[in-house]
Parts: structure tokens; C-alpha cells; sequence
């Protein structure tokens, strides 16, 4: 038992100082025989992959309190909450959605359960902030896994979503993807926000520590810290 504390408490201080140097999601270093996918310049999985990192790994509640499980995350995104508990699970995917849409000059529309849409060319007038108040407080996990499509993990692509919609729902994003250099076998990174609203963070790995943060392909389930999808869950934007 002992034993196991030191190995713990020992991982636990090499994931906080491996962060310390970290400026984005590309900067996170991979497992030994692996390399990044190629993704194409200015896509999604190009934005995601260059998000930057908060140099402190603390995580925070929309209100300033730190949130209460802070040994779910091995970094933290350097993207605001905002004081109103509005941001979390599937607000922080449509909020990484909506943010790189707009860097492009695309168009931003989400829909609610009655298939409602809420565009950014609509709310224009209310500011950036408060257009995305607006599709917080009316969409969520089950109208997001709606508005995807299913896939499976052989067509993995970074920006995929693995989606429980309902109440309880929750949603995660794949941040970024990597494969194996001789077996061809594929790691991902996976961001979430969770309740109240906080800080969107980057999750460790709890079951396969010597990858974490990078998480293996599933089998039946996914086992993120605070909740365990069935590998169906997965899917990606139309």
C-alpha cells in the first residue's frame, strides 16, 4: 500500500511539473513511438490542436471558487467560463465549435430539442458573450447529439465529440489524436467541462496512467474521472 502511495504521489508531481512548460494543446508531449496525425491547415483539428494552456493548472468555477475535483485535469484551456453558470459540458463543445467557426467567418447555428436554430448572424447585436448565453441556456447534451452524427473510432477525428445526451448528459471533445509509428494503434486527448459551469480542462487518463493524458482506444466503455461513456457515443460534426 505504501508502495503504491509513492508511485501515485510520484506520477502526480511529474504530471504537474510536465505541464508547467506548456503553452497548447500541440506542446503536450506523446508517449514514446507515437507522432501526431497530419490534420489539414486551418481545420478544426489545426484550431483545437493550437488552443493555449493556462500556465496554472487549478481549475475554477464560473464564480471564481475553485471547482471541487481538481485532480480530474492535467491542464487547463485558456478560454473563459464567464460568471453565470452556463458553460458546462456541451456548452464548452459548442463553445470550442462556435470559437473556431467564427476565427474562419463561417456561419454559427445550433439547434435546441425542437430543432429551434440560434445563429450568431441572428444575435449579432448582443455581442459575442451574449449569443453564446443564448445557445447555453437553450441547447445542451441532448440537442448537441442531435445535431451530430454517429461514427465509429476507425474514422476518429480530432473535434469528434463522445456525447451521452440527457439529463444527466454529459459531452467531451477529442482535442487532438496521435498513432503509433509501427502499429499503427491511435491515442487522443479529451477536454470537457463539467457542473457548475468551469474552467474547461484537459482530463487525465484514470485508467491507463502510463498514457496519461492520452487515452487508447476504447473497448466497451470510456472511463473518463468523473463519467463513463459507451463506446457508441461517438460522433462528429455533419
Amino acid at each position: 500500500m505504501l508502495f503504491s502511495f509513492f508511485v501515485s504521489f510520484l506520477y502526480s508531481i511529474n504530471t504537474l511539473s510536465a505541464t508547467v512548460a506548456l503553452s497548447s494543446i500541440q506542446d503536450i508531449p506523446l508517449p514514446q513511438g507515437y507522432e501526431r496525425i497530419a490534420v489539414p491547415a486551418n481545420s478544426f483539428g489545426d484550431f483545437l490542436r493550437s488552443v493555449s494552456l493556462k500556465k496554472d493548472r487549478t481549475g475554477y468555477l464560473y464564480n471564481g471558487q475553485k471547482k471541487y475535483n481538481q485532480s480530474a485535469q492535467y491542464a487547463v484551456l485558456n478560454i473563459s467560463t464567464g460568471n453565470k453558470d452556463l458553460q458546462q459540458c456541451a456548452d464548452a463543445v459548442m463553445r470550442l465549435r462556435a470559437e473556431y467557426l467564427k476565427s474562419k467567418n463561417q456561419p454559427i447555428c445550433f439547434a435546441d430539442n425542437n430543432r429551434t436554430n440560434y445563429c450568431w448572424s441572428q444575435y449579432q447585436h448582443r455581442g459575442w458573450q451574449g449569443y453564446l448565453e443564448i445557445v447555453f441556456g437553450m441547447c445542451g447534451t441532448l440537442s448537441l447529439e442531435k445535431q451530430l452524427k454517429k461514427t465509429g473510432w476507425e474514422q476518429l477525428k480530432i473535434g469528434d465529440v463522445v456525447i451521452k445526451g440527457g439529463s444527466p448528459g454529459h459531452a467531451v471533445i477529442i482535442m487532438d489524436i496521435a498513432r503509433h509509428k509501427t502499429t499503427g494503434k491511435l491515442i487522443f486527448l479529451l477536454a470537457q467541462s463539467y457542473m457548475p459551469a468551469q474552467d474547461i480542462h484537459l482530463l487525465i487518463n484514470p485508467r491507463e496512467t502510463n498514457l496519461s493524458p492520452w487515452y487508447s482506444t476504447p473497448g466497451k466503455y470510456l472511463e473518463t474521472p468523473e463519467w463513463s461513456f459507451h463506446t457508441t457515443c461517438l460522433h462528429t460534426w455533419p
